[in-house]
């Protein structure tokens, strides 16, 4: 016998359209933001929003998620109390929380799942939010497999989810103060300013300028669909695509790149199963490249790469098309990879490494006719493809549909005929209809198969490998009587309301009741870096053993605090680490990042956990 482990592809929803359709496009869960305290403060949504993204998600026993992790104000948790009691109401699956304060609160029986905000990149991490109850566990972007691996083997029983696609943060999660520091918006509010985004010029400590006006702390997207296998290996359960501020062309397109990507594993990999019901009709083939993206990396998972930055901008570039070649006129010719079309959004890094673009007119051949003044681009410049409005088009169309798979089964009764239908989770609905038999003066058990798959815009289909009989559909008569095409249709429409009915009953809602603990965090003090806002939030990290927390950043601010703490490392990008490349730097440390308006930023480089750190110049020692 072999061990199923179900598996996870949990898509983003800025709203409940990318909801709807993450879940039609193949997602088995997804996450989406509460009407208040969501880590994306511009991503929030109503109570009636979601509650139809639930209806709609359970129907294919798929997950919804609520974000509701930033840390909270005081005055905010009793709010946040009611707001999560209204969550459990409307049927949603588990809440994504980061403030310890919330799980002092009266709860609904409603799984928490410990947020990559919490800072969760060791197995003693994992472990203490496991036997404190929560359910699943998302960890830290910048682990390794082996590292990964690792938590698996400590805390197998807990369900570990990661990052598989999108956006990167510089600092880990949770453990970044410098929009709060500069610009007075809490990224743990979720309010960030996205410093990380902006051009800074890098200089030594005798004022020698390194580089100049380069997006420095910029890292490219995360692409990990080609590491899908490994990730399971090492014990991921749930993979997570990134972006609740996305539209929802990406949301299709990545989350139906993922689900091909999955479901290729599955046909080989017997021990993994997907986590929800149906199988999704894509009518595009789902390309990662051309949704929004800095260039893809795999990022730390299999330890540090050169090629993981965007220094040159933090806007997305999108696939690789080709080279300029020469212009003549009013036209570009371009040595190309893929063909370029009319409408297109092309952009090009000019001489000084800044973004550039224009919108085709025409393309005639490799001829690329701008709307607008030609760009005077220099020769073998690539070229890439931004906007491509064939397949944007495609896109904003309806692009998928999601199909539960159903066998019929029409039998003959003494007073009439009886119906029975089973999906593919096994719910089974029989209905017995009086009617008066007819013989037919033609063949008609083609006919009734012909008349019970007809499913049209209904959430089934027919699936014959769900029954013995090829088609999906027995008949079992004794003679061959007589039922008209507008019988059966009634009795269809009437079959399939109870089947559904009988699918929303039957959905198992995962009930979890917060049990208080005093098992021992594992750390024994807490300063600013343990995010503790409200009093709540500090009894339960006194209960488990803390003896001194300090207060959040937000609520008192630090002079000497660190603001970022970041995996990337300016040293190894410019070759000169001492750990990894043995390299010799020709500048003189500390080095400092220069912002456009002046604001200066120390770098400091911890080579025993391999991770540099950034703070303000009057706060650096």
């Amino acid at each position: 016998m072999i061990t199923q482990r179900k598996i996870e592809l949990l898509a983003p929803a800025k709203n409940l359209e990318c909801g709807i359709e993450a879940i039609n496009h193949g997602a088995d869960a997804v996450y989406i933001g509460a009407p208040k305290f969501g880590a994306r403060a511009a991503a929030i949504n109503s109570l009636e929003d979601i509650a139809a993204l639930v209806q709609h998600a359970h129907l294919y026993n798929a997950r919804i998620y609520v974000t509701v992790n930033t840390i909270l104000k005081e005055e905010e948790l009793e709010e946040t109390e009611r707001m999560i009691w209204e969550l459990y109401r409307i049927g949603v699956d588990a809440l994504i929380v980061q403030d310890m304060g919330i799980t002092r609160l009266n709860l609904p029986p409603i799984p928490l799942h410990g947020s990559t905000q919490m800072d969760n990149r060791t197995a003693e991490k994992v472990r203490f939010l496991a036997d404190a109850g929560f359910r699943q566990v998302v960890l830290a972007r910048e682990l390794s497999l082996q590292e990964i691996r690792g938590i698996h083997e400590a805390c197998p029983e807990v369900p570990l989810e990661v990052f598989v696609h999108g956006a990167l943060c510089v600092s880990y999660s949770g453990q970044c103060y410098v929009s709060q520091a500069c610009f007075g918006r809490s990224a743990n509010r979720g309010e960030c300013a996205q410093f990380c985004r902006l051009p800074f010029s890098l200089i030594d400590s005798e004022g020698k300028t390194i580089v100049r006006d380069k997006h420095l702390l910029s890292l490219k997207d995360l692409n990990q669909s080609e590491r899908l296998e490994d990730l399971l290996d090492a014990g991921v359960s749930s993979l997570k695509i990134e972006g609740r501020l996305k539209d929802v062309t990406y949301v299709k397109n990545v989350t139906a790149a993922y689900r091909q990507k999955l479901d290729a594993i599955f046909a080989r990999r017997k021990e993994y199963v997907r986590a929800s019901s149906g199988r999704s009709y894509v009518e595009f083939t789902p390309q990662l490249d051309k949704s929004f993206s800095r260039g893809f990396t795999h990022y730390f998972l299999r330890g540090r790469e050169q090629d993981m930055t965007s220094f040159d901008t933090p806007k997305s570039l999108g696939e690789e098309m080709g080279t300029m070649k020469e212009q003549r006129g009013n036209y570009l010719t371009v040595a190309g990879i893929k063909p370029f079309h009319n409408g297109d959004g092309v952009c090009y890094l000019d001489e000084q490494g800044r973004l550039q673009g224009f919108r085709i007119n025409r393309v005639d051949g490799n001829k690329l006719y701008p709307a607008g003044d030609v760009p005077r681009i220099q020769p073998r410049t690539p070229l890439y493809r931004n906007y491509d409005q064939e397949f944007e088009r495609v896109l904003t169309r309806k692009s998928a549909e999601r199909k539960l798979g159903l066998v019929w089964e029409l039998s003959e009764t003494a007073f009439g005929f009886a119906l029975s239908v089973a999906d593919e989770d096994e719910n089974r609905v029989t209905l017995s209809f009086p009617y008066a038999k007819e013989l037919a003066r033609t063949p008609q058990e083609e006919n009734l198969r012909t008349q019970l798959s007809k499913l049209g815009n209904t959430p089934f289909e027919v699936n014959s490998a769900l029954s013995d009989e090829k088609s999906g559909v027995v008949i079992r008569f004794s003679e061959n009587w007589f039922l008209p095409a507008s019988v059966m249709a009634d009795w269809r429409r009437q079959m399939i309301d109870k089947l559904t009915a009988a699918r929303r009953m039957t959905y198992r809602r995962e009930v979890a009741v917060w049990q208080p603990t005093q098992h021992a965090y594992p750390i024994p003090t807490l300063t600013y870096l343990g995010n503790v806002m409200n009093s709540a939030a500090r009894d339960f990290y006194l209960a488990h053993g803390v003896s001194s927390v300090a207060p959040a950043f937000e609520k008192q601010a630090v002079p000497d605090a660190v603001l970022m703490f970041c995996k990337h490392c300016l040293r190894y990008s410019m070759g000169w680490c001492p750990t990894h490349q043995k390299g010799r730097s020709p500048y003189r440390e500390p080095y400092y990042l220069v912002g456009t308006d002046g604001k200066r930023f120390r770098l400091n480089f911890d080579c025993k956990h391999c991770q540099m750190t950034v703070e303000k110049e009057e706060h650096a020692k």
